[in-house]
């Protein structure tokens, strides 16, 4: 159920040492949320356990770098990437996502593990532009050619950096002095 929510222009911030910390079934439904989750978006459990995590998912970002994350994590690879997240009072926060594919004993799928915390603004100064620039290229775009189209403009930009692939550039930006 994703819920109708205006979104203000009031950032909230994790603290230095906060974990955002969740788990989803194979479909993106959320199973688990821990406190910190909770408070920073203000959405109780109840409301966050067996909804999709796109809940938190804010208009600002593109749904390119969300099928990048799916089309990674879907071939068992582990993503990392920087999100603008809403709240259930229309204020966002930005993290630095690690998501992880999370197999039972048997090594089958049954769902995925994600850890956020506190991004550096010197990432966000980076990102940001190429993520309003994504948004513009979706808008210009149909509706199903639009996550492919920005997408595309991301893995260019992505090369053009020299980074070995997306991957690689966002943990050169979460380092504390970036690229």
């Amino acid at each position: 159920m994703k819920l109708s929510i205006t979104p203000t222009n009031h950032e909230k911030k994790l603290g230095a040492n906060d974990f955002i910390v969740s788990k989803t079934d194979t479909s993106g439904r959320i199973t688990y949320s821990n406190r910190i989750f909770m408070e920073i978006c203000g959405f109780p459990e109840s409301d966050l356990l067996g909804v999709q995590h796109n809940i938190i998912r804010h208009p600002d970002m593109p749904r390119g770098v969300f099928q990048f994350m799916w089309d990674t994590l879907k071939s068992g690879e582990e993503f990392f990437g920087f999100a603008k997240n809403l709240c259930s009072d229309g204020s966002f926060y930005w993290v630095f996502a690690n998501i992880t594919p999370d197999y039972d004993k048997e090594g089958k799928l049954k769902g995925y593990y994600s850890v956020r915390r506190n991004p550096p603004e010197s990432a966000l100064n980076i990102i940001a532009p190429i993520y309003k620039e994504m948004l513009a290229i979706e808008r210009q775009s149909s509706t199903k050619e639009a996550p492919f189209k920005s997408l595309a403009y991301l893995v260019d930009t992505v090369n053009s950096t020299g980074a070995a692939n997306y991957n690689n550039l966002i943990l050169n930006l979460y380092k504390p002095n970036g690229l």
